[in-house]
C-alpha cells in the first residue's frame, strides 16, 4: 500500500515538473521572440507607446488554394504577462507554399486591449501586417500597406495603427505568397493569477 501511495506522489511530481518544464521552455521563447521585435528600429517604439501587445513565438502556415494557419501566444499588459492566447486562421485564394512566422499585436489603448480579450476577437479583412526582416528594419506592408516602407523609428505612427493594434511579422523559414493576417481568430485565457485578481 504504502509503495503505491509512493509511485502516485512520484508520477503527480514528474507530472508537476514537466509542466513547469513546458512553461519554462515558452517562456523563453516568448522572450527571445520579444527581443527579436525589439530590435527592430520601425518596432521598438511601440513597447514604449502600447497599452499592451499579444505576442506569437511562431505561427505555422501553409496551404495550396485553400490554407490555415494557427499559433499560441502570451498577452501582457505594461509588460506584465496577463493571460495566453491561441490564433487560427483559414484563408481562401492564391497561395502556395508553407511558412513560419511570428506575430506581434500592439494595442494603442486599454479600449483596443480589452476588445482583444474580451473573448473570441477576429481581425477584419481590413487589417494587415508590417513584416521586418532579419535586419530589424521594416521591409513590406501586406495587403497592399506602404506602412513598413520607412525606416525612420522614432516614433510610433497612428496610421500603423487599424481599430487600435498594430500588428507586425517576422519571417522565420519558408516561403509564402499570401500574407494577409485578415481573417486571424484569437482566443483568449486569463493567467490564474489575473482571474484571481478580476473574481
Amino acid at each position: 500500500m504504502n509503495f503505491r501511495i509512493a509511485s502516485v506522489l512520484v508520477l503527480a511530481g514528474l507530472a508537476t515538473f514537466s509542466t513547469a518544464l513546458a512553461g519554462k521552455k515558452e517562456e523563453m521563447r516568448v522572450e527571445l521572440t520579444i527581443e527579436t521585435f525589439k530590435e527592430s528600429q520601425r518596432v521598438a517604439p511601440f513597447f514604449e507607446h502600447s497599452v499592451g501587445y499579444a505576442v506569437f513565438p511562431t505561427v505555422g502556415k501553409g496551404g495550396i488554394g485553400i490554407g490555415g494557419s494557427h499559433g499560441k501566444g502570451r498577452v501582457y499588459r505594461d509588460e506584465d504577462y496577463i493571460g495566453d492566447v491561441s490564433m487560427t486562421q483559414i484563408t481562401i485564394g492564391f497561395q502556395f507554399g508553407g511558412q513560419a512566422f511570428s506575430q506581434i499585436i500592439f494595442f494603442e489603448d486599454e479600449d483596443a486591449l480589452n476588445n482583444f480579450i474580451s473573448g473570441n476577437f477576429e481581425f477584419g479583412a481590413q487589417v494587415s501586417a508590417v513584416a521586418i526582416t532579419a535586419g530589424a528594419e521594416a521591409s513590406a506592408g501586406t495587403s497592399g500597406s506602404s506602412a513598413g516602407a520607412s525606416t525612420g523609428g522614432a516614433s510610433t505612427h497612428a496610421a500603423d495603427y487599424k481599430l487600435g493594434m498594430a500588428v507586425f511579422t517576422y519571417t522565420k523559414g519558408g516561403l509564402m505568397y499570401e500574407a494577409s493576417v485578415g481573417g486571424q481568430k484569437f482566443n483568449y485565457q486569463p493567467h490564474p493569477t489575473e482571474r484571481t485578481t478580476c473574481m
